[in-house]
Parts: structure tokens; C-alpha cells; sequence
């Protein structure tokens, strides 16, 4: 069984707050917890230092006994210099434009157009 480091939600609707826990991957995100490992508030600044409260040293622990941080947390444990989480560092590729499904559909129907009238001129 795997363990991952996540956040499981507290607070009320519309004023989020996250635990960071280590669970286990099946178990719920609210649900039962291994540890808990600090707290993560979305709604403070970005510089604050409350935004963001860990327990380094069992973090450090987790993550060097094999737990896997989830995208979202890898990115602040990296931001907060967590020894040993820069492996789990996000690997984010931005869209280029025009790679959408729908940009996709309509070249393939127009380069079949094409084929079509091409096949025609040849035929006549």
C-alpha cells in the first residue's frame, strides 16, 4: 500500500482549509489520516508565513520512507525548500495554441475536403 502526502479539506463552505496529512492512497480525502503534518490556508497572502505550516522534520521523513506528495502540495513543499521534494517536482508542459480537440476536428475535416477536390480535379 502506497502512502501519499495530501491535503484534506477543513473549514467551511466558501473558506477553505487543508490539513497536509500522510494517508494511505485509498483511503478518502477527508477521511482517515496516518499523521498530520501541518496546515495550508489558500486564503492568506502568498508571502505569509501562517500560509504554509509544517512539520519539516516528519515531512522530510515521509518523503524519504517512499511517500509521494500530490501535485498541489509538491509544489508548495518545493516552495518551502522540503528536503527531497524536488523529485517530485511538477513537470508542467503549457498548451501550445491551437491544440485543442475542436482546432484538431476542423484541420483533419479540411485537409479531407482537400483530398476530395483534389481527387476530382485529377478525375476530370
Amino acid at each position: 500500500m502506497s502512502i501519499k502526502i495530501r491535503l484534506a479539506r477543513a473549514g467551511r463552505k466558501g473558506i477553505a482549509f487543508y490539513k497536509v496529512v500522510a494517508t494511505n492512497s485509498t483511503s478518502p480525502r477527508d477521511g482517515k489520516f496516518l499523521e498530520k503534518l501541518g496546515t495550508f490556508d489558500p486564503l492568506l497572502e502568498v508571502n505569509d508565513e501562517k500560509r504554509l505550516v509544517l512539520n519539516r522534520e516528519r515531512v522530510e521523513y515521509w518523503i524519504s520512507v517512499g511517500a509521494t506528495p500530490t501535485d498541489r502540495l509538491s509544489i508548495l513543499l518545493n516552495g518551502a525548500g522540503i528536503k527531497g521534494a524536488e523529485k517530485y517536482k511538477v513537470k508542467f508542459t503549457p498548451r501550445k495554441k491551437g491544440e485543442g480537440a475542436k482546432k484538431k476536428a476542423l484541420e483533419a475535416a479540411a485537409k479531407a475536403a482537400a483530398a476530395a477536390t483534389s481527387k476530382e480535379e485529377v478525375t476530370a
